[in-house]
């Protein structure tokens, strides 16, 4: 890498370089509230069966 090759890193690194860190920001905060939602639906699934097993059927 020269100096003359600096702006156009610099460049690159502009355009690209933030895209790309929101978006593992916002796959992380996603896998987050998806393993979240994940328990809630197991609890949920476990709360019915016992609801169904507690009125006989």
């Amino acid at each position: 890498m020269t100096l003359e090759n600096v702006p156009m890193w610099i460049s690159l690194i502009g355009n690209f370089g933030f895209p790309i860190a929101i978006t593992v920001y916002l796959f992380i905060r996603f896998e987050r509230k998806i393993d979240k939602l994940e328990a809630i639906i197991m609890e949920l699934s476990e709360m019915i069966k016992y609801q169904k097993y507690k009125k006989g059927g």
